[in-house]
């Protein structure tokens, strides 16, 4: 008897997403890894923003995925309500970002930044119409987790009808198995 994976999916589906997606790209790159007391602070306040965000919903954050890039950088992608919500987490002084950024700006300031650990970001809000997403045979992942899933048939088996998918219009029907592709 096979048994199947309990968290697999066996369908295509694709994000429910409407409107605007807001997405953050936010790591740390290790620059000498003999200074452990440089960058393990950094690397141990990302999950600490992330679980502070959990117990806060209204906060905004919908979903996250952990990644690595190297045995040095290490990133989060994070999916957000709106940039509103993701500039007032930002500069929220109860929050444990601020802090985070008081401390490396009081480094800085002192003249304490030595180059050990890098930091960096992207934001992009990406308009309706600039993003597709399709997972086959996946649990709900990235885009989807943030935002749902539904099945593909929803918004289009092919990539160029989910781009041009608009909340509000006449819902696509299946094409012909000839048509069918990602």
């Amino acid at each position: 008897m096979v048994m199947a994976r309990r968290f697999t999916v066996a369908e295509r589906t694709t994000a429910a997403a409407e409107g605007d997606v807001v997405v953050l790209l936010i790591g740390m790159r290790i620059n000498r890894f003999r200074a452990v007391h440089h960058w393990l602070p950094v690397l141990l306040a990302m999950p600490r923003m992330l679980r502070e965000l959990g117990r806060r919903p209204e906060r905004g954050l919908l979903g996250h995925v952990l990644l690595t890039a190297s045995p040095r950088t290490y990133y989060v992608v994070q999916y957000w309500e709106s940039k509103e919500k993701l500039y007032a987490y930002a500069h929220a002084p109860d929050a444990a970002h601020h802090a985070a950024w008081a401390f490396i700006n009081r480094k800085e300031r002192a003249g304490k930044v030595r180059g050990h650990v890098g930091l960096w970001h992207e934001a992009y809000v990406v308009p309706q119409g600039n993003y597709e997403s399709i997972y086959a045979d996946m649990p709900a992942f990235g885009l989807a987790a943030a935002h749902g899933r539904i099945p593909l048939e929803k918004r289009g088996r092919r990539a160029r009808d989910r781009f041009a998918y608009r909340p509000g219009a006449p819902e696509r029907t299946a094409p012909s198995a000839k048509a069918d592709g990602a």
